[in-house]
């Protein structure tokens, strides 16, 4: 919970610590003054993720549910946007992208679950990827679409039967890129290589724990293997071996 917490408002420049995440989620008092917004930001989408963990498993994923989800997270933070789409007027601009024409957003997300629900057949990395890219280019808020689009990636992965994912904050630049690459001819490469990553690293965490393995650090694995650290980072980094993040820190289970 922290983590995913953490990391996808990370992305957003909340200037919060994972320590200070856990803090927060726990009710304990932090060592520093931080805005109402960010503590709301934490408190709301960790309220969000909870929430779906049963709800994907109970009901698909439609136009209310996002409209419900955004309002959870967005509540107490700007009231006047919670839970609702871009009226007229309201036009946001995401680096040189100007997302579409309010008044198209509806008609364009619908188009959006036509198509991931259209090509039930073809690899989820490649439907989470398009959707996430979709969700983000049409921006159907006026806030708060980074993090919905993440929570939604997590829905549809619960609602299929798989683990859910932790897009990382040390992965923004790459997860920028996605978004440029997609920007002008709908790509989706570098997106895949993000979530199938992510993926598989749930996938590398939660086995290790199931068969209850003894869980080590890589420096540590390294150390009693006598192989190079750097080299197995560089491993884990491309997940070509059993390796997961916990608490930003390298783990694997043996």
């Amino acid at each position: 919970m922290s983590e995913q917490v953490y990391n996808s408002n990370a992305i957003e420049n909340s200037t919060l610590s994972l320590d200070e995440t856990e803090k927060i989620l726990l009710q304990i008092d932090l060592d520093r003054f931080i805005s109402e917004r960010e503590l709301f930001e934490a408190k709301n989408l960790a309220r969000v993720v909870d929430y779906i963990q049963p709800k994907a498993k109970q009901q698909e994923l439609d136009m209310n549910t996002i409209l419900f989800l955004h309002k959870m997270l967005i509540s107490n933070i700007r009231d006047e946007i919670a839970g609702r789409f871009r009226n007229k007027n309201e036009w946001v601009r995401v680096g040189n992208h100007i997302a579409c024409d309010p008044s198209h957003v509806v008609d364009n997300l619908e188009d959006m679950f036509i198509r991931y629900q259209s090509t039930p057949t073809e690899s989820i990395i490649r439907r989470i990827a398009l959707f996430h890219l979709t969700f983000e280019y049409i921006h159907p808020f006026v806030d708060g679409n980074g993090r919905i689009g993440r929570v939604l990636n997590n829905y549809l992965l619960i609602r299929e039967g798989y683990v859910s994912m932790n897009i990382r904050f040390t992965d923004r630049k790459q997860y920028y890129d996605a978004f440029n690459e997609f920007d002008p001819n709908q790509k989706t490469s570098i997106m895949e290589e993000i979530v199938g990553k992510a993926i598989t690293n749930s996938y590398h965490k939660r086995i290790a724990y199931l068969e209850e393995k003894e869980i080590v650090t890589l420096n540590e694995f390294a150390k009693r293997n006598k192989i190079s650290h750097p080299n197995l980072i560089n491993k884990a980094n491309r997940q070509t071996i059993d390796a997961f993040t916990e608490k930003g820190i390298w783990k694997i289970g043996i």
